[in-house]
């Protein structure tokens, strides 16, 4: 019962992270897992099977809150259901340990790259509106759906980044794109699970579980994401990407550091993360004032004469 209400707190929190931020359900769910014992192809097909539901009640969400772009979904989706059912009957027979760190480099940089854009110059608008391509999309699905099942997550992390660099579609649609399309991502990999492992490798008590405490968060996470300010989004996102992929390099003895040196690593992610959201924050709300302060569009300013007859 314990191990039960353990897994009802981290499905909510996890999914409450997910939804606002495109990211994240599936690595904390699954880490979870692997903590109690669970094997890594059995914990992921869990994690997936719970996702069927709340990643559906994510996308509805984002949805009836305007926060989703139907063309990049259709676009994503099928590359990345291929991806995700290739990646699941792989991790059905091996392990994918040297791949994660290797991947997480990948995020690290892209992390980086994106606080420091959305933190300097905050959301971009040179592309926006434009449309992604294919030959950028396709890819980005394949790649993302066989991470997202052989490592338990990663949908999230691999196709967020991705789209928020591209500058062509603001945050919140991003992430609502992102957590619409990953249904048909979890799907696939669910079905691939089921295939390599047979219904015996699924634990579904702790799947039912996770999905209904996800499916709880899921409205309020796409409440948050809509009424984010995108510059403030933008810099979440990245200390989250930079912080997640840290601790799995270090954690997979990439790099061989002495504990307190991994804590002064640490300490310093958080510092510069804290620094980065407050100075978006003041931005935001700099930008916010100076565009209240300007006239009303096709308003004539008062006569002299006018003011001082009140005055």
């Amino acid at each position: 019962m314990r191990t039960l209400v353990l897994l009802a707190i981290v499905g909510f929190l996890a999914q409450l992270v997910d939804g606002s931020l495109g990211m994240a359900y599936g690595v904390t769910s699954t880490t979870l897992l692997l903590l109690i014992g669970t094997n890594p192809a059995a914990a992921s097909a869990t994690v997936h099977l719970a996702e069927i539901g709340t990643t559906l009640a994510s996308g509805v969400a984002h949805w009836r809150l305007g926060n989703v772009d139907w063309k990049v979904v259709r676009r994503i989706a099928l590359p990345g259901a291929i991806g995700a059912f290739s990646g699941a009957t792989f991790l059905s027979w091996l392990s994918t340990e040297v791949a994660a760190p290797v991947m997480s480099g990948i995020l690290l940089a892209l992390g980086v790259y994106i606080l420091v854009r959305f933190t300097a110059w905050g959301m971009p608008t040179r592309n926006l509106g434009k449309p992604l391509r294919k030959r950028f999309l396709t890819p980005l699905g394949l790649v993302g759906g066989f991470v997202d099942a052989t490592g338990g997550g990663g949908w999230g992390p691999v196709g967020t980044p991705a789209l928020l660099a591209s500058g062509r579609i603001e945050p919140r649609k991003v992430v609502g794109s992102i957590d619409t399309s990953e249904f048909i991502i979890a799907l696939s990999a669910s079905i691939g699970f089921l295939i390599g492992l047979g219904a015996g490798g699924v634990n579904f008590t702790w799947a039912a579980v996770l999905l209904v405490s996800g499916v709880a968060a899921a409205p309020l996470a796409a409440w948050i994401v809509r009424k984010f300010p995108p510059r403030v989004l933008g810099s979440a996102v990245g200390g989250v990407i930079i912080l997640t992929n840290t601790r799995t390099i270090l954690n997979a003895e990439l790099i061989t550091l002495p504990g307190v040196a991994q804590t002064v690593v640490y300490a310093l992610i958080w510092l510069a993360w804290a620094g980065a959201v407050a100075w978006s924050v003041r931005a935001h709300l700099a930008d916010r004032a100076a565009a209240a302060a300007e006239p009303v569009p096709g308003s004539a300013p008062e006569a002299p004469d006018a003011e001082a007859a009140r005055s």
